[in-house]
This record gives structure tokens, C-alpha cells and sequence, in this order.
């Protein structure tokens, strides 16, 4: 996509990979911008969303994807379940950690430290969509995270396999529990769709890619040619996504901005306290980098498709726990790539 000598001036990585902060805050804001000036773009698109999934955005990911399994040697996922240290780290931060800070440290901002500025049943309902993101672990984007912190992609696969599972029965407990809710359900629709679309699909087409290719013309074409041809793709469909979310919620943005910015302050908070907790955990037990950075990234991360269906489901389109999941949705893509960031600075602090 990019010229050889424009890689080698920029240390190996392409105009998009070099400024990704400044092509984030201008996606943000062309979204928002299209949010509020040609709604009907962003409610064409809606109209194609099945069980709180939205195709476009689904199509997007999987491009992102998709390059990221075809990397993988897939005779190396079985040595990935051989490293257990990885996955307990992954597994109690996610289900013994996450969930219960999540709502420590949005109850102590949402509904302690602003008050003031929000009202107490409305603080509560903002509390009840960050524990919702709190409980559900990220499916999808972790693969970009993944990607972008150059991580071991058949582990990353085996970890966010292994929190799919245990999502099944670890959410509606923990979940039920916080909230003090009994009729809390797992949307069977929401979480089969996203594992089917953000995992099994992209894995198929890799496995079927990389073997069908390497097969016809070896593997130095496949290493040296066809993985060539998917340069920047991750970052431009990362790009892409980010202008379809912020169109879809920038008339919420512009009419609710204090309450959002509010609700993205312990939500923020969380994100960077679970990511360095994982990551620093990791470091202490001598993992490696390409196996500690995404799993860092996968606690830090939410399921917010799941979180979003669960707070409809429970309280309404348009309640608090509704809007909170949203500034979820809005909050995890920069602070991501600010984690992306710092996770690629320290890489020098691993051994290996």
C-alpha cells in the first residue's frame, strides 16, 4: 500500500501507523460531524444490525481481522494451551478482579464523587452500564490490540476462546450479584453472532487461506507477497470503524456532553488500572511480551456488543445503563491505542 522507501523514512511503519493519534481524533470527529450534520447515514447503516450487532461495523472488524489469522500457525494454538501462566493471568484478572473494581470505581465517582452533577437514581442506572462492560471481556478488538502490540496471535486466539467459555457461566452470576438483579440473561443471539462473526469466520478463512496458499506456491510467497498485499488494512479498517461508531452517537455526544464526559472518567480509570495490573502481573511471572501485552489488552477491553443488548434488555433504550455502555463503546478505542502505545514502549522491560 505504502512505497518501500516511505516505510524505510518512517522506521518501518507506514503514514498511517506513524500518525494513528492524529487519524483517530480526525475519524472522531468526522464522525461525530456526520452524526449530527447527515443522520442518515448513520441510520442507513443501523438499519442493518442483527441481536445489537451492527453488520457494517462486524464486516469492518473482520477485515481487521482477518489478516491476524492468517499469521497464525495454527499447529503452534497447541502449544499456546501448554502456557498456562498466560491464561491465569488472563482469567482472574477478567473474572475475580474486573468486574468487582468496575464497580468500586464507578460507584466512588458515579454516584460519591459527582453527586453534584448527577442525580442519585440516574448515577445509579450509569453504575449498572459500567458493571455490565465490567463483567463482559473483550471477543473482538482484541485481535487488533494484538496485532498492533505484535502479539503471539495463536495465544491471543486461545485466550479470547477460553473467555468466551467462561462467559457463558461466570456473567449472569457476577452480573445478578452487583446489581442485585435476578432476570439478568446472557442474549444468546448477541454473544453466538459476535463469537460466530469476530472468531470462528476470520479463524476459517485463515486456516483455509494460509494452507490453500502455502499448499500452491510456498510459504516464502505467502510470508513475502500475499501477507504484503494486507498492509495498513488493520489500521484503516480500525479507522473506518471508529467514523461509523462516533456517527452512530454523535447527536448523544453533542446533546449529553458533561454527563458523557462524567461517566468516561472511571471508566478510563478502570481501563488503564486492569490493563497495568495484567501486564505488570505478567511481567513479574517472566512472561513474554507477545503473550503478556494482549492479555493485558484483553481485561482492559469490553464486550460492549454483549454489554449494550444486556443494559437494553434490562433498563431500556433509553436508560442511563444504556448511555453508560455507549461511552463505553466511545471511551475503548483511544484509551486502547494509548495502552497500545505504552505497551509497545515498554517491550524493552520483557525479557523476551
Amino acid at each position: 500500500m505504502f512505497k518501500k522507501n516511505e516505510s524505510k523514512k518512517t522506521g518501518g511503519l507506514g503514514v498511517f501507523e506513524k500518525y494513528l493519534t492524529v487519524w483517530v481524533a480526525l475519524c472522531i470527529l468526522i464522525g461525530v460531524l456526520i452524526g449530527v450534520y447527515l443522520p442518515q447515514i448513520p441510520e442507513t447503516l443501523d438499519q442493518f444490525t442483527y441481536a445489537q450487532v451492527s453488520i457494517p461495523v462486524a464486516i469492518l472488524i473482520w477485515l481487521m481481522i482477518y489478516p491476524m489469522m492468517l499469521k497464525i500457525d495454527f499447529t503452534a494454538i497447541k502449544n499456546a494451551t501448554k502456557q498456562k501462566k498466560g491464561l491465569v493471568v488472563t482469567c482472574v484478572t477478567n473474572w475475580l478482579i474486573k468486574p468487582f473494581t468496575m464497580y468500586a470505581i464507578s460507584y466512588l465517582f458515579l454516584v460519591v464523587g459527582f453527586r453534584s452533577f448527577i442525580p442519585e437514581g440516574l448515577a445509579k442506572e450509569y453504575l449498572a452500564g459500567a458493571v455490565l462492560l465490567g463483567a463482559a471481556p473483550c471477543t473482538a478488538m482484541v485481535f487488533v490490540w494484538s496485532h498492533l502490540t505484535k502479539g503471539n496471535a495463536a495465544y491471543t486466539l486461545v485466550q479470547v476462546a477460553v473467555n468466551d467459555l467462561i462467559l457463558l457461566i461466570g456473567f449472569v452470576p457476577i452480573v445478578a450479584l452487583l446489581l442485585g438483579v435476578t432476570d439478568v440473561r446472557v442474549p444468546m443471539d448477541t454473544l453466538v453472532l459476535s463469537v460466530v462473526l469476530f472468531v470462528i469466520i476470520p479463524f476459517v478463512a485463515g486456516y483455509f487461506s494460509r494452507t490453500m496458499i502455502i499448499k500452491k506456491k510456498g510459504l516464502n510467497y505467502f510470508e513475502n507477497v500475499f501477507l504484503a498485499k494486507f498492509n495498513g488494512i488493520t489500521v484503516i479498517g480500525l479507522l473506518l470503524t471508529l467514523i461509523i461508531l462516533f456517527s452512530f452517537q454523535g447527536q448523544k455526544i453533542i446533546d449529553n456532553p458533561t454527563h458523557i464526559a462524567l461517566i468516561a472518567v472511571p471508566l478510563t480509570i478502570q481501563t488503564f488500572f486492569i490493563f497495568f495490573l495484567a501486564y505488570i502481573w505478567a511481567k513479574i511471572w517472566k512472561l513474554p511480551h507477545n503473550i503478556a501485552a494482549p492479555g493485558a489488552m484483553i481485561g482492559a477491553s469490553n464486550f460492549f456488543e454483549l454489554a449494550v443488548a444486556v443494559a437494553i434488555s434490562l433498563f431500556g433504550l433509553n436508560s442511563g445503563a444504556a448511555l453508560a455502555t455507549v461511552v463505553g463503546v466511545l471511551v475503548e478505542v483511544p484509551v486502547m491505542l494509548a495502552l497500545v502505545h505504552i505497551a509497545n514502549k515498554t517491550r524493552h522491560c520483557f525479557s523476551n
